[in-house]
């Protein structure tokens, strides 16, 4: 990798990279949250010739799903075969400083933010003790907005200022601001995994990037309409308009394990590294198929084991290589014998407590057994035998969110259990267990 680059960039010069649509904004970001106040703040630092920090870019030709539109401004794309500069650290002072240069309004839970509302006191030298800019409070003695002071041109400040040592000082701000020096590290051309950790480390709020917000914005795709993020939302509702896995009571399974049945279907391995070195193409492409692979063993886990809801489930990870299998046959029903192997492989993880550590080693190891059962042969569990007494079972203590538990409410579960005091039979759904692991667990 190369080294970074430290450069200095002007005013104009940082800001002309954002209305070219070279310097974007990623997802993974936390939402442009900076008051008026707070970017007054920092214009004042700026004028006073204070240090503020540098701006971290990452430069690459990955297509991230990024922000679109700051307030009422659009962002232009990133020109064709060109790399786009990801901001890695400074968001909301890069922001801020544009929203003042655009003008830019912004909705913010029905309030008005106005970013031409910042002024700056004509009355006060630049280097005064006191702050010389103000956020939404007109100063009462002549004044500027920054946004006029950045944008208006010379004659127009001439003609508004006729008063020569007033203008000399509206020169004066203008010069601080467009000759300030601001500190730029790029880091180019870095894998996706490594920019990521860059951001988490540098990060000030502590926020760790979770696989899934770096795989959304590294599979983003605006020409084929694909939003992984998006995507999960639909697997798991979609209010009706198809199905999805609420209509089944499915809805509690997580992103980490769509994303394991995705890197299963591609290449059988589903560590962080293995998931985070897949082409985006080839997620695009896979997701319809891997979906119905994710809806066939649902299917598959309800109606054929009787795992009634997703909560009742041992473990989310047993989708993974039950996904795989359902992928495999193409839409084909399973034989005898692999219902068979597939119904023992289950009993067997869940009772076993096989995903309780080593998650991923085992799936890869599990995905491999799929293979076995696709090929009409009993996988082997040799060194791994399942070994269950009575009394194994009648002093385990009951915990409703612990793995070997619900394996055997899943066995009560196929006897229809009822209600001690009414004889009702039990509904077994998600709102249930959710109950039962905050009010029993």
């Amino acid at each position: 990798m190369l080294q970074p680059d430290n450069q200095n960039k002007k005013y104009e010069y940082l800001f002309t990279d954002i209305d070219m649509g070279r310097i974007k904004v990623p997802m993974f970001q936390r939402d442009f949250v900076w008051t008026t106040q707070q970017t007054a703040k920092l214009i004042d630092s700026i004028i006073k010739g204070f240090p503020i920090g540098s701006f971290i870019f990452w430069q690459t030709r990955e297509g991230l799903r990024h922000i679109k539109n700051i307030g009422n401004v659009r962002l232009p794309d990133v020109p064709n075969g060109e790399p786009a500069m990801y901001v890695l650290d400074g968001q909301q002072r890069i922001t801020s400083l544009y929203a003042v240069k655009k003008g830019v309004r912004i909705n913010r839970e029905g309030e008005v933010i106005d970013y031409k509302q910042i002024f700056i006191d004509l009355s006060c030298e630049p280097d005064a003790e006191e702050s010389v800019v103000s956020a939404d409070i007109v100063p009462a003695g002549p004044h500027i907005s920054v946004f006029d002071l950045l944008n208006a041109s010379a004659a127009g400040l001439a003609q508004n200022f006729p008063d020569p040592q007033l203008l000399n000082r509206v020169d004066t701000y203008q010069k601080r601001l467009t000759t300030y020096d601001f500190s730029t590290i790029v880091i180019r051309e870095y894998p996706i995994e490594i920019a990521c950790e860059v951001f988490t480390r540098i990060n000030t709020g502590g926020t760790t990037l979770t696989l899934f917000e770096i795989m959304v914005a590294k599979t983003y795709d605006e020409s084929r309409k694909f939003d992984l993020l998006r995507e999960y939302e639909l697997l798991l509702d979609t209010d009706g308009e198809e199905k999805a896995l609420d209509d089944v009571g499915y809805d509690s399974i997580s992103d980490t394990t769509m994303l394991q049945c995705i890197a299963a279907h591609l290449n059988k391995q589903v560590r962080a590294r293995d998931i985070l070195k897949l082409e985006r193409g080839a997620v695009i492409d896979s997701w319809p198929i891997v979906k119905q692979g994710i809806f066939a063993a649902v299917d598959y886990l309800r109606t054929e084991i009787q795992v009634p809801v997703s909560r009742l489930l041992p473990y989310d990870a047993l989708l993974v290589p039950f996904s795989y299998f359902f992928i495999r046959k193409d839409g084909r029903e399973p034989s005898a014998l692999e219902n068979a192997l597939l119904k023992q492989y289950f009993w067997w993880a869940s009772l076993s407590n096989r995903f309780s550590g080593a998650v991923e080693s085992n799936l890869a190891q599990d995905i491999l057994r799929m293979d076995e059962i696709l090929a009409g042969r009993a996988p082997s569990y040799v060194g791994e035998e399942l070994r269950l007494t009575l009394d194994d079972l009648r002093w385990h203590g009951f915990r409703s969110n612990e793995a070997f538990c619900k394996a055997v409410l899943c066995l009560y579960a196929q006897y229809q259990p009822r209600r001690f005091n009414t004889d009702a039979p039990v509904t077994l759904d998600n709102r249930w267990l959710r109950l039962g692991n905050s009010e029993v667990g």
